[in-house]
């Protein structure tokens, strides 16, 4: 199987195929943009329209080095202890703000100490980082400029239909700006990188350095922020995964205003419950593990407890509820509707603030 891969590039790594994950982890709008030509088209305009707010990102740190697997536990392994190496990377990015707001992945910027974003025309300015979100990977920078900035909008990623044209653009390789086109190729893909997975899939060409990166339809609004690839060498085999505008946006806006994200939190294990369970006679949710200290511990659900309903609202998958509630602020009441022992019945629960982490 081949292995996921985040599109971020180290300047050490860049011809190596840029981060790897584990292979667990890893409408359209107008057409106006193409310029037609009897049968035939091209992406010109469009391209000549939204790369002046396409950006090139480079990050620098430190980080504590650590002992390869085959030392840990022998006396080699104090050699590496107190050591620490630089670490330097690439990525993409887009103005959404003439005020110099710019988007890309949380894993671009990572821990870096130092983020200089390059605009078309090769002028660099350092970033400010506003805040980032480690489930969803965006993070949201700033910069100043002497000049106005031009700036991309949002479009709608549910409008976009398997099939319909895109373009994406960034940074591949640390080469500068770039283009590639292609088509939405599926929608709602889970990568298993986070709870939130909702991926759109494209056939672009995306590589290492395009994370962050936007994904325009035709119209020239973005619907997607490139964000990881599926490649058994760490380049483009045409399989490219963004995170669609829907689920970034409200993301995006949160960490302007906050510089954070907080989600709510049950503190449960939940799994996916088959109609042929004779618990439910449809769709559910199975409360497979629970918290005593958590919300759900406190509030009285119960292992075995079937969710039918948050709010009075279906719920049918495991993954449904987890946004559901991710969704609700914490320290607000919700109620769920259960079945317990052969009743239904109602649970009343204050959400809880999700702990950080990535699961």
């Amino acid at each position: 199987m081949a292995p996921l891969s985040t599109p971020h590039v180290s300047r050490r790594r860049a011809l190596l195929g840029g981060l790897l994950l584990p292979p667990a982890l890893a409408g359209c709008g107008t057409t106006t943009a193409i310029a037609q030509r009897g049968a035939a088209f091209d992406f010109a305009d469009l391209a000549e329209r939204v790369l002046p707010a396409v950006v090139n990102i480079a990050v620098s740190g430190e980080q504590a080095v650590t002992p390869p697997p085959e030392f840990r536990g022998t006396p080699f392994e104090r050699y590496f202890r107190g050591r620490r190496e630089r670490v330097q990377g690439a990525g993409s990015g887009f103005v959404i703000d003439p005020a110099g707001y710019v988007v890309t992945n949380n894993h671009v910027i990572g821990q870096a100490q130092r983020v200089t974003i390059s605009i078309q025309g090769g002028q660099e300015l350092p970033a400010r980082v506003v805040g980032g979100d480690e489930l969803s990977d965006l993070a949201l920078l700033r910069i100043e400029s002497r000049t106005p900035l031009v700036a991309v909008p949002w479009g709608t990623s549910a409008s976009m239909r398997v099939g319909q044209w895109v373009l994406a653009a960034g940074n591949p390789f640390g080469l500068g700006g770039s283009v590639t086109s292609g088509i939405v190729s599926a929608r709602g893909r889970d990568i298993g990188a986070g709870p939130f997975d909702d991926f759109l899939q494209t056939d672009a060409a995306i590589n290492p350095g395009n994370s962050g990166g936007p994904l325009f339809n035709l119209a020239g609004e973005v619907i997607g922020i490139n964000t990881a690839i599926y490649s058994p060498s760490g380049a483009n085999a045409g399989i490219g995964f963004a995170t669609p505008s829907d689920l970034a946006r409200p993301v995006i806006e949160l960490l302007r205003r906050d510089g954070k994200v907080e989600r709510g939190w049950l503190g449960v294990q939940v799994q996916d419950l088959v109609a042929e369970d004779p618990r439910a006679n449809r769709r559910a949710v199975l409360i497979a593990g629970v918290e005593r200290t958590g919300p759900a511990g406190r509030g009285g659900l119960r292992v075995g407890d079937v969710v039918l309903a948050i709010n009075g609202e279906r719920t049918e998958t495991s993954r449904s509820l987890v946004r559901s509630i991710a969704a609700v602020t914490p320290g607000q009441a919700v109620r769920l509707t259960v079945l317990r022992e052969g009743r239904t019945q109602e649970v009343n629960l204050q959400v809880g603030r999700r702990p950080p982490g990535p699961g």
